[in-house]
């Protein structure tokens, strides 16, 4: 099927499903090595993790693009190299048509108050020693901004704003639950009007019933202010109801990216269709009893020696020698929707339903399924 790679990504359309909307933040070839370092008494160079090899993504103007893929798969290391918080070893990184990849922090100074961030643990993200009200407050004071009515005001309605009771003002942390706190994240990331929100998994340590409070916290406040996301998330449940877009990551690299409709029902990588097959199913019904089941074997690999050529190939069921001499690029497959990008040789069929037979990897796990059967 490799002849189906037809068409090549463009630069500065990559994954973007709609070609009217203004493109905010675009990165190109973003890299992170992290070096390792060993020898006694004087310490060298030995390696280096390779968190993020080759990223392009793009990001419009009020658009919404989830990131998923396992955990180490480098989602939250593009998240804080696009904020800037870590600095990229290569690449490119464009915002509002300006590079920003090795802008100074006296250069990065009017862009930082309009990319902010969610983190991850509503725990250790905020401050224990400082109220509620001087943590959503110090971004305006670090900037210089004084908003109308003052800033006292301005805190008071971003609480109202994500939910909260405006009288927390001078309440800390630690009298807050999960969900709360999350919601201060929430507060203080909106308090500078930002025109890109990342959020890095946002709701992942909050209860299942928290999330869905959160999540539509997000939907209300991108849709009211017109703020563009990166929502960074492992529960692809979670991601299609948020994302309009999405791309998934492996080993460091992008392996599909495409609208949200392409990629969960219309999937050409291996591996985004074993994700998918992965996400566990509530309800038994029809639907549920013919969808496709993937089990794969192995951990995957060690990005410090990442596979040659296609770094899924040593866990994919249709790698062939190809696949280990040469990289796929991120393409259009014919017959996918302009924007749905893959990188494969051999590419799947563009369906998530039943197989004749469910591809099962792990030895282990196929014996066992095996003798469940004939029981």
């Amino acid at each position: 099927m490799s002849e189906n790679l037809t068409l090549p990504a463009q630069q500065g359309s990559t994954g973007d499903s709609s070609s009217a909307t203004e493109t905010l933040l675009e990165v190109k070839g973003l890299t992170k090595h992290f070096p390792i370092y060993g020898g006694f008494p004087i310490k060298r160079k030995v390696g280096a993790v390779q968190a993020v090899d080759g990223v392009d993504l793009t990001v419009g103007v009020g658009e919404s693009v989830g990131l998923v893929g396992e955990s180490g798969c480098g989602k939250s290391t593009t998240g804080r190299l696009i904020t800037r918080l870590l600095e990229p070893t290569s690449g490119q990184i464009t915002y509002a048509g300006q590079d920003i990849t090795r802008a100074t922090r006296r250069q990065l100074a009017p862009v930082r108050s309009e990319i902010q961030m969610i983190f991850q643990d509503p725990y250790s993200s905020l401050n224990p020693r400082q109220t509620v009200g001087t943590i959503i407050k110090s971004p305006m004071e670090v900037n210089g901004i004084e908003p109308q009515g003052g800033r006292e005001k301005r805190v008071r309605e971003l609480l109202e704003l994500v939910g909260l009771n405006p009288e927390h003002y001078n309440r800390f942390p630690h009298e807050f639950s999960g969900g709360q706190r999350q919601r201060i994240g929430v507060a203080r990331a909106l308090a500078l009007s930002p025109r890109l929100i990342v959020a890095d998994e946002p709701v992942s340590a909050l209860d299942v019933s928290i999330q869905a409070q959160v999540v539509n916290l997000l939907q209300k406040v991108q849709q009211e202010l017109g703020i563009a996301f990166m929502f960074i998330a492992h529960d692809l449940a979670i991601v299609r109801h948020f994302s309009q877009r999405v791309a998934v990551m492996y080993l460091g690299k992008v392996v599909e990216v495409g609208d949200r409709d392409s990629i969960y029902n219309r999937p050409r990588h291996p591996y985004t269709h074993a994700l998918l097959s992965a996400v566990p199913e509530v309800a038994v019904d029809d639907e549920t009893e013919n969808r496709e089941r993937i089990r794969l074997a192995g951990d995957v690999p060690s990005p410090i020696h990442p596979p040659s050529g296609c770094r899924f190939r040593t866990r994919c069921w249709k790698a062939q020698d190809k696949c280990a001499t040469d990289e796929p690029p991120l393409v259009q497959i014919s017959g996918n929707r302009e924007g749905h990008l893959t990188a494969c040789h051999f590419p799947e069929d563009p369906s998530t339903a039943a197989r004749e037979e469910d591809v099962v990897l792990d030895p282990a796990l196929k014996a066992l399924e095996e003798d469940q059967h004939e029981d």
